[in-house]
């Protein structure tokens, strides 16, 4: 099996990554936002429009 990440071969303790350094930047994109699952659930798009607006009252 090859790292999702580098395709190197992965290793048992970070499965199915190859190293912790493929692990967390593959959690970095989760938090980020680059990786989403897709919704239709109105309620999911009536929660993302609050935190968009209370991201944007929130001082700098």
């Amino acid at each position: 099996m090859a790292c999702p990440m580098c395709e190197k071969e992965t290793v048992e303790r970070y499965r199915p990554f190859c190293s912790k350094r493929c692990a967390d930047r593959d959690l970095g994109k989760w938090m980020t936002g680059a990786y989403a699952v897709p919704s239709n659930d109105p309620e999911d798009v009536a929660d993302l429009e609050t935190a968009i607006d209370q991201a944007k009252r929130k001082p700098h």
